[in-house]
């Protein structure tokens, strides 16, 4: 077994920065966190930088192409909220150390017609109208408590890690009156996901959709609401769950139609992301331009006050620009900074990227710098844990121990 021994590194674990600076890694795992660097290791000299755990993307839509992309910033998991990357559709990608690792939920429950039908142009299909494109996937539309119940055990089968459900009227997205579950239908969804011992999503994107996610007993939230601003009723109830919530800041940004144009310019992104991206990510989706991204601030701000666990997520999807505003990798660090803006700790932000999302989607093999975990690794250039804008300052990335040729 070859050795690689990390050395003279600042090394943040995923919760905190340690007092060791040498981190060895080997056959796809973190061998030890400290002691003596052993004859014949390979060394990377990592003085004046950073060690943190591979970052997670903890909601996206995603392909191959995208897979790689989320690699190259460091982004070495991503959790894919609707798509077709199941058990059984990745296994011919699972052991593509050039892609990040992916965990899918396949498709979230919506009536017909139903969220996120509206998103697309008439006549567009992502991947074609052809169903096999999207592999061996389950469409779970479901209008009654029934056919919810009976969707659950279809998906499990069909092997989602966890099960999504779409709680939105269209009224975000300019289309007041979508086809929507009603509060029976998802409390017997997610009740049956739970009796299955899965875990359960919610994407939504108003108070009022948050309200019926809560009160369904979801383990999380994969979208911050944006609608209006937080009124102390809301985050106690969200916090009195236990639930966590994805913010995905940047998109609620991209919704009210500002684009990631900054970020596009910067030469850390630029030359990291092809001109599809790039056109992509300076574009935004504005559907919602009189909401306040003061306000969605200050509902983060509320919720990591009252103790609710945070995780960076950002809906990154395709590079398409009428879903723009996002990029695969990038847009986490973005989301990254969006968050110390809204008052956590750069260190809270990692732990919101690395530590929280391994927890509380069950991948704990992942998330920290520790012995025996995979050797999911980002080196940067500089201290992100006192300046987060440092994350994009990328010199290394490692997927089980594999380093990344242009990282």
């Amino acid at each position: 077994m070859t050795t690689t021994a990390i050395t003279g590194a600042r090394v943040f674990d995923g919760e905190r920065v340690l007092p060791q600076t040498t981190v060895l890694i080997g056959e796809g795992r973190i061998i030890a966190v400290g002691g003596d660097v052993p004859a014949g290791a390979h060394v990377v000299d990592a003085r004046g930088g950073t060690l943190l755990p591979g970052l997670f993307d903890a909601h996206v839509h995603t392909s191959e192409q995208a897979l790689a992309c989320a690699l190259r910033f460091g982004v070495t998991t991503e959790l894919e909220m609707q798509g077709r990357w199941t058990k059984h559709n990745r296994t011919a990608i699972s052991e593509d150390d050039s892609l990040a690792d992916v965990r899918s939920a396949g498709f979230g429950l919506t009536p017909p017609g139903g969220h996120p039908s509206e998103l697309f142009p008439e006549g567009f299909r992502p991947g074609g109208d052809d169903r096999s494109a999207f592999g061996n996937v389950v469409m779970p539309f479901s209008t009654t408590p029934e056919e919810a119940v009976s969707h659950i055990p279809k998906l499990v089968a069909a092997g989602s890690d966890y099960i999504k459900f779409m709680v939105d009227d269209g009224t975000v997205e300019g289309h007041p009156g979508l086809p929507m579950l009603d509060q029976a239908t998802l409390n017997a969804g997610v009740a049956e996901a739970h009796r299955h011992g899965m875990l359960t999503v919610a994407h939504t994107l108003t108070v009022d959709a948050t309200r019926m996610a809560i009160e369904a007993g979801i383990d999380g939230l994969v979208h911050l609401f944006m609608d209006r601003p937080h009124d102390k009723e809301i985050i106690e109830l969200i916090a009195g769950s236990g639930a966590f919530v994805v913010p995905c800041v940047v998109l609620d940004a991209s919704m009210m139609g500002i684009t990631g144009a900054a970020l596009a310019d910067d030469p850390r992104v630029s030359t990291r992301l092809d001109e599809a991206w790039l056109t992509t990510l300076r574009s935004s989706f504005d559907r919602y331009p009189q909401g306040r991204i003061a306000d969605v601030l200050d509902s983060v701000r509320a919720l990591h006050a009252a103790g609710v666990d945070l995780i960076v997520g950002t809906d990154a999807s395709f590079p398409l620009p009428f879903l723009g505003g996002l990029a695969h990798g990038a847009s986490v660090h973005q989301e990254l900074g969006y968050l110390v803006q809204a008052g956590l700790t750069p260190i809270a932000a990692l732990r919101a990227a690395t530590s929280t999302p391994a927890h509380r989607f069950g991948l704990d093999d992942r998330g920290r710098i520790a012995a025996g975990r995979r050797a999911d690794l980002l080196l940067v250039e500089g201290d992100p844990t006192t300046d987060i804008s440092d994350t994009l300052n990328i010199r290394a990335v490692w997927r089980r121990g594999v380093r990344l040729a242009d990282g």
